[in-house]
Parts: structure tokens; C-alpha cells; sequence
């Protein structure tokens, strides 16, 4: 982690970490006592409503990667970022029209869950209870990169203790209550971080106003001098649009929540309200992109401009007023990091305990700090100064493994077990590796298909997944027909 120059008063920085864990801890305990059994723990006793499980999906699913990470993008490289916010919402899209409500009437607790009902395969069901914990831990990662660095730069502590603070407070929020309690939690998290970014930026966006000039200087904004990357290709776009839709299909903590609702018309609506959550989000992370370029150039070297948007705020308003929203700007910050992480370690929890602590309560408990610690220590061996392109890394990752198994499981008969195991490994092993593979080459245009592999890792896992099935024709579960029509028959209200 860089090490940054301190620009905030520590004492704003405290502040504003303590009151949004403490505010975490607390809401996380009033969850304690509606949660009492184990459907509670895992799905919220399925009766979580529309409106509030779309705001705790909008506080679970903008991550370090939306709040910090698309404006620093759009800082180094302008235009090219927007696809970023444009993927992360309408991959919603796609979630509301081929998986939301088939899932959640599959009756399942987890993706292994829905996966050894549909295929009646032990061996399935262990593949991909691995690659949702693989997943899984690979997006907590830049969560508590961020954490990291907004602690670094709004304290002046030790880049470790921001992830060390996350993972204390997301287990202590998770073991109170489980899903019922993070429910509750997510929810306040994300108009928390809606009201950190809409209240600071209105008021810069007014500030600029009345000093007379123009917001975007004239459109410099977006010159080429300031871009430190280069052009994104034809490629490079389509492949990273093609990540950020299909594996937004197969985010475990994302598909965890549609196990809460009532029903699939629930589901459905549930969807369709965080479409309309997510669009109005988006707009502010990339004003700040825009007029980052503008008034804090200097942050796109040294691995700082994904401190656009803590820093931003300082910089252009003084006094009493900077410092209080510089402490809005990062409690949303913290909180984004704290909502993201708790949803992934209650997905995985419930994943790690039901198949190796027999799925009960404490066994929950136990998988919570397992999955929460192995990503702690990959992330304190570490560094990352790209939120969104990390993020977007483990979109084709997961776009090139659980996607696959979900749409065809959902939509198409002749799926069988050997097909779905033969195709989730061909898209890990190849992504993976094209992922570890550019890691160690480093950054350079002819490597691009590497960095950027979903456009033919996707197809690829697919492709065997489909060329398999139709060669173990035979191995087709006889229970498909059966339970296909569960999942595609609305349920009775």
C-alpha cells in the first residue's frame, strides 16, 4: 500500500469509523433478538419484504469497487470507466430476467444447495461449494484494500488496521444475528453511503457554481493529457461488459439474498426496485470521477486515485464544512466496505457450515471466522491501488464458473452433473489462469486477452458444459423434469 500523506483531520477520520461501527454493531445486536432459529440464520425465515431487501442488496453489492474505485478510474482514464458503473447495474438486469425468481423458488439455502437439487450430484454440489468459497474470498480481498487505504488516509494508522477493524466488526455483526440481523444491517449501509456521496457532491457542484466558473473547466475533464493507461481496445470493452453482466449472475452473496423473499413475484419486484437503486447510485461516484480530473490531477499517479472521492471534498470546500463532509464521505466509505464483506461472509458461511459443520447455528458461527480470516491474511500479503479493475477480475472469474451452472440449470433440460463439473473447472482453470497468467507478465497491450478473458472463457465454460451434457446424455437426473417445473411455476400466494 502506498503510503499516502495524511490531508484529513485524524480526528474526523476517527469519528467517522467509530460511530459507523459502533452504529453496525448495534443494529446487528437488535437483530439478535428476532433471530432465534436456524432458517433466521441463513435466509432471514424467507419473509424479508421487497423495498427492505432491495436496499440491504444496493448495501451489500456497492463495494469498495462503486464507492472508491469508479471514480478513480475515471479519473486515470476517463470515458473508458464508465462502462463499469454501466455493467454493475445492468447485470441486474439480466439477474431480474433469467435468475431472481427461479432461484428463489428452487427452496434451496445456498448455490450448492440449488445445485445438488438440480443435478442430484454429491460431486456437484462439492465443486461448486468450492468455487463460491474461491469467489467468495477473492471479493472480499479489495474490500479491505480499501479499507486499508481509507484508513491510511483519513488516521494516519497502519494500512493493516483497516482490514483488521472490518473483519472484527462484519464477524460480530454476523455471529449476533445472521441473516436476519445483516439484513438490517445492509439496508441502513447503503442510504448511509447514498447520503455520503449525494450530500458532499450537491454541495461542491454548488460551491463551484457560485465561484463563476465552469464545473468541468471547459470540458478538460476528459483531455488526454491526464490519462496515465492506455486506449481501452474494442476487445478489451467487450469483454470487460461481458464480465461485469454474466458474473453479476453468479455473485454468491448477490444470490443468497433472493433466498429471502416471500416468493418469486417477490424476487421479481426485489430485483426491479434495486435497478432503480443502483441507476440513482452510479450518477454521484461518477461526478466525482469527472471533477476529480479536474481539481485532484495529482492523484492519478502513486496509486492514490482510488482517494478521489475521500479527499475531493477537502480540496474544494474549507473549514468546519470540508471537515464534515470529508467524516460523510468516509463513513460511507467504511460502511461500504463493512456491508460488502458482511453479506460475502454470511454467504459463505452458510456455504462452509453446511457442508463441513453440519449446518447448524454455531457451525455457522465457526464458518463466519474461517471466512472471514483466509481472506484477511491474503489481503494483509497484498496490495492493490485498482479497486474496480481487481473487482472486475473476480467478475470473470465468476462469470466464467457459476453462471454457467446457473442459466443452464435454470433453462435448459439437458444439463446432467458430469457436464456442469466438466464445464465450472474448464472456466476456472482457464480464467484463472489467464487472470495469474497476466499477473505475472504485468501490464502491457499485447497481453490484453489475458487480463481481460471473459470473452472467451465465458463462451468456453459453456461450450463444455453444453458439448458435455450431450455426450452423458444418460447421466440426466430423472428428477429434472420435476424440478424444472418448480422452478418455472409461480407460486401461490
Amino acid at each position: 500500500m502506498t503510503e499516502a500523506v495524511v490531508e484529513l483531520n485524524p480526528a474526523v477520520g476517527y469519528t467517522a469509523l467509530v460511530l459507523v461501527a459502533l452504529s453496525t454493531v448495534l443494529i446487528g445486536i437488535y437483530g439478535l433478538r428476532v433471530s432465534r432459529t436456524t432458517d433466521d440464520f441463513y435466509v432471514a425465515s424467507r419473509t424479508v419484504p421487497p423495498w427492505w431487501n432491495a436496499s440491504a442488496i444496493g448495501g451489500e453489492y456497492l463495494s469498495a469497487a462503486s464507492f472508491l474505485g469508479i471514480a478513480g478510474l475515471i479519473l486515470i482514464s476517463g470515458v473508458d470507466a464508465l462502462w463499469f458503473p454501466i455493467g454493475y447495474t445492468a447485470g441486474y438486469l439480466m439477474l431480474l430476467l433469467f435468475v431472481a425468481a427461479p432461484l428463489r423458488r428452487s427452496g434451496a439455502y445456498t448455490v450448492p444447495d440449488f445445485a445438488q437439487s438440480r443435478l442430484d450430484s454429491l460431486l456437484v454440489r462439492r465443486v461448486t461449494s468450492v468455487l463460491v468459497i474461491v469467489v467468495g474470498w477473492l471479493y472480499i480481498v479489495p474490500q479491505l484494500h480499501g479499507a486499508a487505504l481509507t484508513v491510511l488516509i483519513t488516521t494516519g494508522l497502519p494500512s493493516w488496521a483497516g482490514p483488521v477493524a472490518v473483519v472484527v466488526v462484519v464477524y460480530l455483526s454476523v455471529v449476533t444475528g445472521g441473516m436476519r440481523s445483516i439484513t438490517f444491517v445492509q439496508a441502513f449501509q447503503y442510504w448511509l453511503k447514498l447520503t455520503a456521496l449525494a450530500v458532499p457532491v450537491v454541495l461542491i457542484l454548488l460551491r463551484l457554481g457560485l465561484d463563476g466558473g465552469p464545473v468541468t473547466d471547459g470540458g478538460a475533464a476528459f483531455t488526454a493529457e491526464l490519462d496515465t493507461t492506455a486506449d481501452a481496445s474494442l476487445y478489451g470493452t467487450i469483454s470487460l461488459v461481458i464480465a461485469l453482466l454474466f458474473g453479476t449472475l453468479g455473485l454468491p452473496h448477490v444470490l443468497v439474498r433472493f433466498y429471502t423473499n416471500p416468493d418469486g413475484d417477490s424476487a421479481r419486484r426485489t430485483t426491479l426496485i434495486v435497478l432503480g437503486l443502483l441507476s440513482v447510485f452510479y450518477l454521484f461516484p461518477t461526478v466525482y470521477g469527472i471533477l476529480g480530473r479536474i481539481h485532484t490531477p495529482d492523484l492519478a499517479s502513486g496509486g492514490m486515485a482510488d482517494a478521489t472521492v475521500l479527499l475531493l471534498p477537502g480540496r474544494i470546500l474549507d473549514g468546519a464544512t470540508g471537515d464534515i463532509l470529508s467524516a460523510l464521505v468516509t463513513a460511507g466509505a467504511f460502511a461500504a466496505f463493512l456491508s460488502t464483506t458482511s453479506g460475502l461472509v454470511v454467504s459463505l458461511a452458510g456455504v462452509v457450515s453446511q457442508e463441513f459443520f453440519q449446518g447448524s447455528v454455531l457451525g455457522f458461527r465457526r464458518a463466519a471466522l474461517l471466512s472471514a480470516l483466509v481472506p484477511l491474511g491474503v489481503a494483509l500479503l497484498t496490495d492493490s491501488s485498482a479497486l474496480a479493475g481487481s473487482v472486475g477480475s473476480v467478475f470473470a472469474f465468476t462469470a466464467s464458473t457459476i453462471c454457467p451452472l446457473l442459466l443452464l440449470g435454470i433453462w435448459w433440460r439437458g444439463l446432467t452433473d458430469a457436464g456442469a463439473v466438466a464445464g465450472m473447472l474448464a472456466g476456472a482453470v482457464l480464467c484463472g489462469g489467464a487472470i495469474a497468467a497476466s499477473a505475472v507478465l504485468g501490464p502491457g497491450a499485447g497481453w490484453v486477452w489475458l487480463a481481460q478473458p471473459a470473452l472467451w472463457t465465458v463462451p468456453a465454460a459453456f461450450a463444455t458444459m453444453v458439448l458435455v451434457s450431450r455426450a452423458t446424455a444418460r447421466r440426466r437426473p430423472a428428477s429434472a423434469s420435476r424440478v424444472l417445473a418448480r422452478l418455472h411455476t409461480p407460486e401461490q400466494r
